[in-house]
């Protein structure tokens, strides 16, 4: 099930657009659902080309455990540095 960066134009995000994770792109959507719910933010900057970006995204972000604490424990933000 597609998350929000499945309308986003960067490849670095559409790559983890199919994550478990509830990802959102920055803004202020984010922002004000973390203020809202009091929740902190876990915020992930990578690029397309990073192998240990990649790596991580195997081991935690694809993994439907890891997903599901951080869905419920904060709001998940991921950026891509380029």
């Amino acid at each position: 099930m597609p998350n929000r960066l499945s309308g986003e134009t960067s490849p670095y995000l559409l790559q983890h657009a199919n994550n478990p994770v509830d990802w959102y792109p920055w803004g202020e959507e984010a922002l004000q659902r973390a203020k809202d719910e009091d929740k902190p933010i876990l915020l992930s900057i990578g690029y397309s080309a990073c192998h240990w970006c990649h790596v991580m995204e195997r081991e935690s972000f694809e993994n439907e455990a890891i997903a599901a604490l951080m869905n419920e424990h904060f709001v998940s933000i991921k950026v891509d540095r380029e």
